[in-house]
């Protein structure tokens, strides 16, 4: 699908995501793009036949300092082309975004992959 549909629906998934994700999303962005690079799927030890929907780029809330202030905002990156290919009906696409980015702003929060695991969103 063209990037205007995919951008359309990832707004429809984020305005579905409860108030309290919403709150926790200050100074934090969500970008796509296509596929994950050589580079990330290297950072994430991804084998060939895995696959990864989005990542959090920035340093997680837990870990700054009070001083720390961020002079760009911290990023959500969805992965337009995995996304697809796994749920090619719209509205499990719009579930799945939805369920990514709360994953990825628990990772925002300081929160490790057992304690979303935990949560339901691994």
């Amino acid at each position: 699908m063209r990037r205007p549909k995919f951008e359309t629906i990832v707004a429809r998934a984020l305005d579905g995501l409860p108030e309290e994700v919403l709150a926790a999303m200050e100074n934090l962005e969500v970008t796509i793009e296509d596929e994950p690079s050589d580079e990330v799927r290297e950072e994430f030890e991804l084998a060939e036949d895995e696959t990864l929907f989005g990542a959090y780029r920035g340093t997680p809330l837990i870990d700054r300092g009070l001083a720390d202030v961020p002079l760009l905002p911290d990023r959500i990156v969805l992965y337009q082309v995995p996304l697809e290919e796994s749920f090619p009906r719209t509205d499990e696409l719009i579930e799945e975004i939805r369920r990514t980015v709360i994953h990825e702003v628990a990772h925002y929060l300081g929160m490790e992959e057992d304690e979303i695991d935990e949560l339901g969103y691994g």
